[in-house]
């Protein structure tokens, strides 16, 4: 138990958080420094052939101890945090033997992790819940997956006496800014099936996604000195508070969808009175209301412009992912069994379909089927973001029943 919770700590005090709009791969240098250490660690627990490329993906191999030939499946986590809030200077804290209070975050008193908002600490009492000091997210997306995939590494190189057959692990880059497979060679992964470990609490396999495009919205005015500036300037903030203005109030919003409602989310926005940039997620389970959504970005921008004509308003969209049940038959045992690895490691199972993507959605759509496992994240992307040791030891023990679940096949 100790030993996990080390290797999470440790990680999470690495800063990678991706950097949009960088222009670099990986996005940030601290994925770099990440790399390296789990290249270092991945040799010292045994696996012998862990490298890291050019781009700073690492990949490593548990060899199998099956003798007859079994299918080969890859372990995924990303090794970049959230743009959205500060991964630097990370400190975890661990609030030991949870009594089912309300934790104040001791960097930001502000910042309280209450069980009225979180009603899940409930069944976390005894547990220890590990959280940030409040001043920045805590880093379990994805760290608390990278620290369940190497303590199930280790735990099987300890253990050659389980049936497995081949394993590869895979930690990969700029996941949230959606590059995280990017420059993954399928041919080098070399795996029929693969498994991301990056979801909520305990128990849930997820085989659906959203399907995910990026709009970039670009609202060009003109800039003149404020003295002189009546019937000549035209003001790019003024008129990009307007386009905000004109989108769905009680609709097609995070804050006011759930289940299988998609939404568009302003989550950027930069510039000046010549030029401001608008950046906006486009989210639904069905893939070509994205369209739908784009056009709602078009059509508020045309309006502008008629408003305006001496402005010009760009709308550029960017494919990210697919919705991954779309390829989820190429492999019908993937799904059911993660379930029964679950079953076996104590848990009862829960399928379910993410309001979000991993890096699973866009391998799956290359063509292997990869699901996503419980790892133990809770309110990701947030100073209020937290773990515990409970989700972190079962999400390690289903991988490890998980291997020997594939075993029992042939390949």
């Amino acid at each position: 138990m100790q030993s996990i919770v080390e290797r999470f700590c440790r990680y999470v005090r690495i800063d990678t958080q991706a950097r949009d709009g960088s222009g670099t791969y990986p996005s940030s240098e601290g994925q770099w420094d990440l790399a390296r250490l789990l290249v270092q660690e991945l040799k010292a627990i045994g696996l012998a052939d862990a490298q890291m490329d050019d781009h700073a993906l690492v990949m490593a191999t548990i060899p199998a101890t099956k003798k007859r030939p079994a299918p080969t499946v890859a372990w995924l986590a990303h090794m970049d945090t959230s743009p959205e809030f500060s991964g630097k200077e990370v400190k975890p804290i661990l609030h030991e033997n949870y009594r089912g209070q309300d934790i104040v975050l001791p960097g930001d008193p502000k910042q309280v992790l209450t069980v009225a908002e979180n009603p899940e600490l409930k069944n976390y009492v005894g547990d220890t819940i590990i959280t940030s000091d409040g001043t920045t997210l805590l880093g379990a997306d994805n760290k608390a997956g990278i620290a369940v995939i190497m303590e199930a590494a280790a735990h099987l190189i300890a253990h050659p006496e389980i049936p497995h057959g081949p394993i590869r692990v895979c930690f990969t880059c700029d996941e949230e800014i959606g590059h995280g497979v990017d420059y993954v060679d399928l041919k080098k992964l070399g795996a029929r099936v693969a498994y991301t470990l990056d979801g909520m609490g305990q128990g849930e396999v997820e085989a659906e996604t959203f399907s995910a495009d990026k709009a970039i919205v670009t609202i060009h005015g003109t800039l003149t000195h404020p003295s002189i500036a009546k019937n000549k300037m035209v003001n790019a903030i003024k008129l990009a508070a307007q386009f905000l203005d004109r989108l769905p109030k009680q609709t097609l919003a995070p804050e006011h969808t759930a289940g299988r409602e998609g939404f568009v989310h302003p989550c950027g926005i930069e510039g000046g009175v010549p030029q401001v940039r608008l950046l906006f997620l486009l989210r639904s389970f069905v893939t070509a209301e994205l369209r739908e959504q784009e056009q709602l970005l078009r059509g508020i921008a045309a309006e502008l412009e008629e408003m305006e004509p001496r402005a010009k308003v760009e709308v550029h969209v960017e494919k990210q992912y697919r919705n991954m049940a779309d390829g989820m038959e190429r492999e019908p045992r993937a799904v059911p069994f993660a379930l029964e690895a679950m079953r076996r490691a104590g848990l009862t199972p829960r399928l379910s379909s993410i309001r979000g993507g991993t890096d699973g959605a866009r391998l799956t759509e290359l063509g292997v089927p990869t699901p996503n496992l419980s790892t133990g994240e809770h309110n990701p992307h947030s100073p209020l973001e937290w773990t515990t040791l409970g989700d972190l030891l079962k999400a390690r023990d289903v991988l490890v029943q998980l291997a020997q679940v594939w075993a029992e096949v042939e390949k």
